[in-house]
């Protein structure tokens, strides 16, 4: 949807919280990365993609995931990447201001669900809402 070119890590997840991954598929030198990602709880999955990242010569990463649960003061030793430029995520788990950052940005999803209760109660497509073309 952006125009862009994509790259895609493969990883391994071992024993606890050790994250290794195998592989990058993609030319990122140079580039600004946006890494999406649908959970982070401890970071480690994002730190691993940071240093492969920055191993590769990407300029510049932005980090958006859905659910920032962000454990184990995890938002605060990925902001403290200097190559992370923003983190964004939304507000389906709940933070009660926990994690205050400069680099982080919450997002309500308050207006979608309310979109897709009324859809619901009326009868209408809720997959419409997940249609790019007619957003």
């Amino acid at each position: 949807m952006l125009g862009v070119p994509v790259a895609a890590a493969a990883k391994e997840r071992f024993d606890g919280d050790r994250v290794e991954i195998t592989s990058l598929i993609g030319d990122v030198t140079g580039r600004d990365i946006i890494v999406l990602d649908d959970e982070i709880a401890n970071g480690s999955t994002i730190i691993a993609i940071l240093d492969l990242l920055r191993e590769h010569g990407a300029r510049s990463v932005r980090i958006a995931c859905t659910h920032g649960i962000f454990a184990n003061d995890a938002v605060h030793r990925i902001a403290a990447d200097p190559d992370v430029v923003e983190i964004v995520t939304t507000n389906t788990v709940p933070t009660a201001g926990l994690l205050a950052h400069d680099k982080l940005t919450v997002i309500s999803v308050a207006s979608a669900f309310a979109e897709a209760v009324r859809r619901i109660h009326s009868g209408e497509s809720v997959s419409a809402l997940f249609d790019p073309t007619h957003v």
